[in-house]
């Protein structure tokens, strides 16, 4: 860890560093760690653990990153965020670490909640912090969704069984048909981000990760596609070339075959 932290130190070097690396920012460096998280996801779902090795490894760096500039500043060091998340470990895990038993999986998470919560109360510096702070503002659409619906939830903000769910979903979608048919733009936008909220909120009810569920669909599509590409270009054909009945024939086939 050393080795990593004095090579990051030399990289920011103002006299001999590096330029691109001493021109980042906090903010320059948001990107690069959004992506790094999201390859370290790919390289799990493709099972490649000397990719996974790497990647963990980029992903540290970025931790390593941040923690300089901040050294830099005055701020924190990296000693300070392994002592920051070494103390939340130890307080959210009492069955682990202290005299405290948890005698199921449920008892479990609401202690975790109730620790959380604690810590969210103190954060804000209030006696009661919003049920929905720290849920990051840059998670993917879809993944934030979810998790702003879980806390509402537990506060008792849901519905009692997925029907209801199913019914609001029909709603929001009758209310897109209205603004396509009204041609009114900026209400197509709203309704179809009411749309995907309530589609969130189907997979919430049915404990199915929503984020999760999409990037695998988007590999099934891109499978399916490949396979019908493939088929075209062995028959010299193109999509323009095809009707749309034969586009479809091809998909109900590649359905069958991936």
């Amino acid at each position: 860890m050393k080795k990593l932290l004095d090579i990051m130190a030399a990289l920011r070097n103002p006299e001999s560093g590096c330029p691109w690396d001493i021109k980042q920012t906090f903010k320059s460096l948001v990107p690069y760690t959004l992506e790094e998280a999201y390859e370290v996801a790919d390289a799990i779902e493709n099972a490649d653990m000397n990719e996974l090795k790497s990647e963990l490894g980029d992903l540290l760096f970025q931790v390593v990153f941040y923690a300089q500039m901040a050294e830099e500043q005055g701020d924190f060091n990296f000693n300070d965020v392994v002592d920051a998340v070494s103390d939340k470990l130890v307080n959210r895990h009492p069955h682990v670490f202290a005299d405290v038993d948890c005698k199921d999986e449920k008892s479990l998470h609401e202690a975790w909640e109730k620790t959380k919560s604690k810590e969210r109360n103190l954060l804000a510096n209030t006696e009661k912090a919003s049920i929905l702070d720290g849920v990051a503002k840059a998670l993917p659409a879809l993944k934030r969704a979810q998790k702003l619906q879980k806390r509402a939830a537990r506060a008792g903000f849901d519905w009692p069984d997925i029907e209801p769910v199913f019914d609001k979903l029909e709603e929001e979608v009758a209310e897109l048909r209205v603004a396509i048919k009204d041609n009114d733009k900026p209400a197509m936008f709203e309704e179809t981000g009411d749309v995907l909220f309530s589609c969130v909120n189907i997979a919430r009810h049915l404990q199915v990760d929503a984020e999760e569920s999409l990037r695998g669909c988007n590999q099934k599509f891109e499978t399916r596609f490949g396979y019908i590409e493939s088929l075209l270009n062995k028959s010299d054909k193109s999509f323009q070339s095809c009707s749309l009945k034969e586009l479809e024939a091809l998909w109900q086939e590649a359905k069958t075959k991936c």
